[in-house]
């Protein structure tokens, strides 16, 4: 699916433990304005209604001894199976499966874009101490962490990455233009932002943003892009920039 292409829907499998936490994020803003004109669904999997053990159990003690809980291999593949009614190893064979996990690849812009292609994609978020490796070695495709610091679970992650996808969905964000010139997008932070009013308390907005001249305003926003670009993220420039 290429960025203009709307015939079809991107559908969003979350497989957790703790839905409520997405559930908020989901029915509101721009996760919300999507799902109602079509072109996104968010679908909720609880690990422990699907949990194959007596009372829900999803996770276990670690074999070898240590803290914490881990989220068991089998109930994740016993949820899968379940949902997509056939063998786990053969769904991340027509979709992508990511976990959500710490030790993934960074959650950036291009993986956003990327995920614009499939019309359906899985999330399951780790919990509790982690998760069993066998799910990282056989049931996913992908792996994918929002940043180096620790959650309680994948939940709060699966939220954020399904917003930076819906966003980019034609029609769901209004004008097009801006979602061109947000951080990232271009490669660059984004310019400086200014509106009403034009002076407050001795605080001015720059007389190049006043002036209408529209090429000298680009100007000025490229240059300071780069500006602000250079100063606090200097890993997303270019030898050229």
């Amino acid at each position: 699916m290429t960025c203009c292409d709307v015939s079809r829907k991107i559908v969003f499998h979350v497989f957790c433990a703790v839905p409520d936490v997405i559930t908020s994020v989901v029915e509101t803003g721009v996760i919300k304005r999507a799902r109602n004109i079509g072109v996104l669904e968010v679908r909720l999997h609880d690990l422990h209604r699907l949990s194959p053990e007596p009372h829900g159990k999803i996770d276990d003690y670690p074999y070898g001894g240590g803290p914490g809980m881990v989220l068991r291999v089998d109930v994740v593949t016993h949820a899968l199976e379940k949902v997509f009614e056939r063998e786990v190893t053969q769904i991340g064979k027509s979709m992508p499966v990511i976990l959500l996990s710490p030790q993934g690849r960074g959650f950036d812009q291009k993986i956003a874009n990327s995920l614009l292609y499939f019309p359906e994609i899985v999330l399951i978020c780790g919990r509790y101490e982690g998760v069993d490796e066998r799910v990282r070695e056989h049931i996913t495709t992908d792996e994918i962490s929002i940043g180096d610091f620790v959650l309680s679970g994948g939940e709060i992650a699966a939220g954020m990455i399904i917003d930076a996808v819906a966003r980019l969905i034609p029609r769901v964000v209004g004008n097009l233009e801006s979602l061109k010139e947000e951080s990232f997008t271009s490669g660059l932070l984004e310019y400086p932002q200014y509106t009403r009013p034009a002076s407050f308390r001795g605080w001015e907005v720059p007389d190049v943003l006043l002036s209408g001249n529209h090429a000298r305003i680009a100007e000025w926003r490229r240059k300071k892009a780069l500006e602000i670009t250079r100063a606090k993220r200097p890993d997303l420039l270019c030898e050229d920039d």
